[in-house]
């Protein structure tokens, strides 16, 4: 019997509050649909009681991604650290799957994510994430959060731009990467590693943000779609590749925090 471990009703519930039953219900169930929640939900009652790690492995097998690592030497070597691995983030699903798989497989478990808190729904990523963009007052344990992250022994995985790559002058690229990763990274004396996975999504979702984008949509509309770009990348060939550790005495006074991640993103893109 499959559960209802994934529901659209729930995430609306406990983001919207009090506001929930203003949701009409044709829009819960186009949600539903848009995001795939049955498929979903069978998928993780099969796997129910899986988490971490052993749950992106057995994603990845079932999505069917095929991704080839190149730069594998430039891996820092896993007894040291911890480090901030930072990538840049065309796919918004399949890329932090794939990614945490191989991680986690060569560092231990010892990894953690920070990632959009609507990701805290999911059972099996949850003990990775580190929750960010909550609502409400939630919002003020972000920091606390973040920074409990970086003290930890656990490396980190970042997608600095924070939302999944946008097509920009007709080329798919990340929006500006923030500066937290560099911030963090010298305060807790972690070196960076640059990192590039290759992929894009559909025309309509590039189309959909860019409209989103033009009318200054208060809402990240696109982002509704991402589990169906997901399942539409099922099957993908990718290439992660991985460049050398960056140390953290790097990021000195001669350039500002956001001048420093600029370049670590220039690096990304041209590995």
């Amino acid at each position: 019997m499959t559960k209802q471990i994934l529901s659209v009703e729930r995430v609306i519930d406990q983001k919207l509050g009090k506001r929930a039953h203003l949701v009409p219900k044709w829009l819960v169930s186009w949600l539903k649909k848009t995001i795939h929640q049955d498929e979903m939900n069978r998928y993780l009652t099969r796997v129910d009681g899986m988490t971490g790690i052993p749950w992106l492995k057995e994603t990845v097998k079932y999505l069917d991604f095929h991704v080839t690592v190149e730069g594998e030497e430039n891996l820092p070597p896993a007894d040291k650290g911890p480090y901030t691995f930072v990538c840049n983030h065309p796919l918004g699903g399949p890329d932090g799957i794939a990614i945490g798989a191989e991680l986690g497989s060569r560092y231990d478990g010892r990894l953690k994510y920070i990632v959009n808190d609507i990701l805290m729904f999911i059972p099996g990523l949850k003990p990775l994430c580190i929750p960010v963009n909550v609502t409400g007052s939630q919002s003020r344990s972000m920091p606390r959060l973040i920074e409990q992250g970086f003290a930890s022994d656990d490396n980190i995985l970042m997608f600095p731009a924070g939302l999944c790559s946008r097509k920009i002058h007709g080329e798919i690229h990340d929006l500006p990467w923030r500066k937290t990763f560099i911030t963090k990274s010298v305060q807790y004396k972690r070196d960076v590693v640059p990192m590039h996975f290759s992929g894009r999504n559909s025309d309509r979702f590039y189309r959909l943000a860019s409209f989103c984008k033009a009318i200054h949509s208060p809402v990240n509309i696109a982002m509704l779609f991402l589990p169906d770009e997901c399942y539409r990348n099922a099957h993908g060939h990718f290439t992660l590749k991985i460049g050398k550790p960056i140390p953290w005495q790097t990021f000195d006074k001669t350039h500002t925090p956001a001048e420093w991640a600029r370049y670590v993103e220039s690096i990304c893109y041209s590995l």
